[in-house]
């Protein structure tokens, strides 16, 4: 078995290749040494031990072949948590064992309190909820777009028309956290008024709303300790067949590059800096106007796309970020 030392924690799952494997190749690059850990992989092929005692505590991980001991972990990267994949128990045994499994992380995250993370766990919690994310954008200068959190029909219904009709719906947080459901969430969604009839189950479920602002691009912004990777997208291309880009065919979104004008960016470091994060994926919408409104900061966003077709040194300025000196 091979014991690493000085080693950068990559947090993931299973099903995820190209930006790991990304960040995994820049660190090793600068001499660190990435240890995967598949989140959904634990407890079946990932072991863990904890020994707490009058002599302090220690941590060892196992998977495969490799281990390593919290000791010399000198920096993680938050990408991705699954919940572990038991789907041969029966349900109500499942649900108590992936409870204790993530109680069990949760206490491994906890014996890394003290080395670099990319980014906290605890603020990036914080700063997945969107109303937060919306409140902090007004206070730095961003503009958004009119919104309405509810869960009264009758108050979905007269935002409707106060927005003549041009109104989307979208959920407060991620629907699934399981792989599992990974590929079904509730997209950015029109909303029509036939859908209004059926507002009454708001009462289970408060929802967002918006009002449809209108495109020329729709733009990925990357931020990774304060450096910026904005991708664009000409939003004639697709917004005839939906109004949420990542519900369009590949052949329509085509990445482009684009410039922020300096006041935005100024703004989006501001915005990081308030939420204390290093890394950030924003959406934003530039109009035919040529103003831009921020839509949503996701605080473990996509960015493969970025580096992929635009050849942006992403996973570079993460690598760094990681081993930069707190």
């Amino acid at each position: 078995m091979h014991l690493f030392r000085d080693v950068v924690l990559l947090i993931t799952h299973s099903g995820d290749f190209f930006t790991i494997d990304r960040v995994a190749q820049a660190l090793l690059k600068r001499g660190a040494f990435p240890f995967r850990l598949d989140t959904d992989k634990f407890p079946q092929e990932v072991q863990l031990k904890a020994h707490l005692g009058e002599f302090g505590s220690n941590h060892t991980l196992k998977y495969g072949d490799y281990s390593i001991s919290s000791e010399r972990v000198q920096a993680v990267w938050m990408r991705r948590i699954w919940h572990p994949q038991l789907s041969e128990l029966a349900p109500h045994f499942r649900a108590a064992c992936v409870r204790e499994s993530l109680a069990t992380l949760e206490g491994f995250w906890d014996s890394l309190r003290n080395v670099r993370w990319v980014d906290n766990l605890q603020r990036i919690n914080v700063a997945e909820n969107k109303l937060y994310q919306l409140r902090v954008a007004q206070e730095v200068g961003l503009v958004i777009p009119q919104t309405l959190v509810t869960n009264l029909p009758g108050e979905a219904r007269e935002f409707f028309h106060m927005v003549k009709g041009k109104m989307v719906a979208k959920l407060l947080t991620p629907l699934s956290y399981s792989m599992e459901g990974s590929s079904f969430f509730l997209y950015t969604s029109a909303v029509q008024e036939k859908d209004l009839l059926e507002a009454d189950s708001l009462r289970y479920c408060p929802m967002v709303f918006q009002e449809q602002i209108p495109k020329l691009r729709e733009l990925r912004v990357v931020y990774v300790n304060e450096n910026l990777f904005v991708g664009a997208l000409d939003a004639s291309k697709y917004e005839n067949n939906t109004v949420d880009w990542r519900h369009a065919s590949s052949d329509t979104c085509v990445w482009e590059y684009h410039e922020l004008p300096d006041e935005i960016a100024i703004r989006i470091k501001m915005y990081m800096l308030r939420l204390g994060l290093t890394f950030g994926a924003f959406d934003f919408i530039q109009k035919p106007s040529g103003e831009y409104v921020f839509l949503e900061l996701n605080p473990t966003g996509e960015w493969g796309m970025l580096e992929r077709d635009l050849d942006y040194p992403i996973s570079e300025a993460i690598a760094e970020a990681l081993l930069a000196k707190c």
